[in-house]
């Protein structure tokens, strides 16, 4: 396997990965930046109320996504064992 298999290979990698973690990140920015307004209108400024409808964007984001994030792992990893004779030289 030469180096540029191996660059390739990672590159793969990295941006399957952040394929995947991409809208876990923008739906949990999105709902920070939605409770920090609420807090900042409301003057509340308990820390709990911040982590718990994160917490809870996030489970329902992990639920809406999963699916799909299943199927692209899953691609990618069909792909890159019925192509395992190539880096396996």
């Amino acid at each position: 396997m030469s180096a540029q298999e191996v660059v390739d290979l990672l590159r793969q990698v990295f941006w399957t990965t952040f394929w995947l973690s991409l809208p876990l990140l923008a739906l949990g920015f999105l709902a920070g930046v939605a409770i920090s307004l609420v807090q900042i209108v409301t003057s509340i400024q308990d820390s709990s109320f911040g982590a718990v409808p994160r917490l809870a964007a996030f489970l329902g984001g992990l639920l809406l996504f999963l699916p799909w994030m299943l199927s692209r792992i899953l691609s990618y990893t069909a792909n890159l064992l019925g192509d395992f004779g190539r880096y396996a030289r």
